[in-house]
């Protein structure tokens, strides 16, 4: 049986910050969810960039 849909949750996409700034080719995203209704703003991270090789702040996308 399908499951039922996750109400408030929505996928969201994070995308590097200093990764665009820093003008290198290609992007560093993740893929997440968040609940609409407890964060209605967007969301910011401190993720991994693996190209940078370090921790970068991600900010919300869509």
């Amino acid at each position: 049986m399908a499951k039922k849909s996750k109400g408030n949750r929505n996928q969201i996409i994070l995308e590097c910050t200093e990764h665009k700034k820093s003008g290198m080719p290609g992007t560093s995203r993740y893929v997440t969810q968040k609940n609409k209704k407890n964060t209605p703003d967007r969301l910011e991270l401190k993720k991994y960039n693996p190209i940078l090789k370090k921790y970068t702040i991600h900010k919300e996308i869509r």
